[in-house]
């Protein structure tokens, strides 16, 4: 079972709802918890799955994805896994760039498809969870499906946000609805454990995960040519003709589409008793692995937050926030409710020193600044005296070098703020 399925991660679009984290990168190479990228979820989600062959699609400002996958998964001789870059690309039958997620799968066919399989499993590249997916597939396998869908209860104040499917007591799905609004909600419940029916969680939404069957897959692709999203088209057209089934996930998720979700997820991270277990030894969470020095923290208060490996803070007081890698945090600095990326270098390394020379020359905070209810991306130099926080409760804005987007203020990578700044 093992070498019968492969997996194809979608690297997204333009990742319009993320920007400006996605200003200079595509949205699977968004940092996570200080010291990973988005992309990293599903990967090792495979790897611990023991689906190993892995295709990523890209086509959006790929390159820093690109280098981080290079530079990460590189899988030993003995094992035939690999994880392969599939980019938009021009051939003798179309120049056009990929027009959505089926789309890019139908095209990518002759490369992914060289490759001996039964199954392919197909993944969005910006989620948060844990999933074994040889039980997804088991599942398939044992109710001889064409088509199993991943998905998961939501409340009626949630569904509204999903693609919703109606499914019957044998988990067959029989009906589905694009982001239906409330007041349409009404018949579209399906049957879902005691525990989810007491908690309102009766409405299935897609997870955007999905196992077909290899020849199910091509046959549906040729059959509906111009059918260019697998939530919108092709998965309506398969449950007209198809056996599709549902497989119940209740455990965390969440589907990292705007700042909002990015900064909720990230902070979740630092609590005392996270939805989401970064500590699983049965199911670690892989990266690059950075050759740095420990975290050095002087005199500092830090609660409820996470602090990468080669950070240095420095008599400051840190809480329920998130602190990158080789980050800096200047003398009497207060940080709460932020998400700060952390750096490529070190504020007192020399120019001619650095690998990275994009960005101001000193990255980090300086002394006695204050932020909170932020997101400050990779390479971002804060000066001393300034303050970052939103006091007006603005939902959408923006300045010279700042944006605020769903209420958090967002500095985009490689920014500078002047000494005593105030945003």
């Amino acid at each position: 079972m093992t070498t019968s399925m492969l997996a194809i991660i979608l690297g997204g679009g333009a990742g319009t709802r993320l920007y400006p984290l996605t200003k200079h990168r595509a949205k699977p190479a968004v940092p996570l918890a200080g010291k990973y990228r988005l992309v990293d979820v599903p990967i090792s989600n495979c790897i611990n799955s023991d689906v190993n062959r892995i295709f990523v699609l890209t086509q959006f400002n790929s390159a820093s994805l690109n280098r981080h996958i290079s530079r990460t998964y590189t899988f030993d001789r003995f094992r035939s896994g690999f994880v392969n870059i599939i980019a938009a690309e021009q051939t003798p039958s179309t120049d056009q760039w990929f027009q959505g997620t089926a789309d890019a799968v139908r095209r990518s066919m002759p490369h992914y498809g060289a490759y001996a399989h039964s199954h392919v499993l197909i993944l969005s590249g910006d989620q948060l969870y844990t999933m074994d997916y040889q039980k997804m597939l088991a599942h398939h396998e044992a109710n001889d499906a064409d088509v199993t869908i991943a998905t998961i209860p939501v409340t009626a104040e949630e569904a509204p946000a999903f693609g919703i499917l109606k499914s019957d007591d044998d988990e067959v799905i029989t009906e589905f609805h694009e982001k239906p609004p409330l007041d349409q909600l009404e018949g579209k419940d399906s049957p879902v454990s005691e525990e989810m029916e007491a908690a309102g969680r009766i409405y299935l939404a897609s997870m955007g995960i999905y196992i077909f069957g290899k020849d199910v897959l091509q046959e549906m692709l040729d059959a509906n040519p111009e059918d260019h999203d697998f939530g919108k088209e092709i998965i309506p057209a398969a449950i007209e003709s198809r056996r599709v089934l549902s497989y119940p996930f209740e455990d965390y998720w969440s589907d990292i589409g705007t700042i909002r979700s990015f900064f909720d997820a990230n902070v979740m991270l630092g609590q005392r008793k996270p939805e989401f277990n970064l500590y699983d030894p049965d199911r670690p969470l892989y990266t690059n692995a950075r050759m740095l020095p420990p975290a050095k923290v002087q005199s500092s208060y830090v609660q409820d937050s996470l602090i990468s490996e080669g950070s240095v803070i420095v008599n400051s007081q840190i809480s329920n926030s998130i602190i990158g890698i080789r980050s800096f945090i200047g003398n009497n600095t207060t940080i709460k409710n932020t998400v700060f990326m952390g750096a490529d270098h070190y504020p007192w390394h020399l120019p001619e020193h650095r690998s990275n020379i994009q960005g101001p020359e000193r990255p980090g905070i300086g002394e006695e600044s204050y932020i909170e209810g932020a997101i400050v991306d990779r390479n971002v130099s804060i000066g001393k005296r300034c303050i970052i926080k939103n006091r007006d409760n603005i939902q959408e804005g923006e300045g010279d070098d700042f944006y605020i987007r769903d209420g958090i203020v967002v500095l985009p990578k490689n920014v500078r703020i002047e000494d005593d700044t105030i945003i």
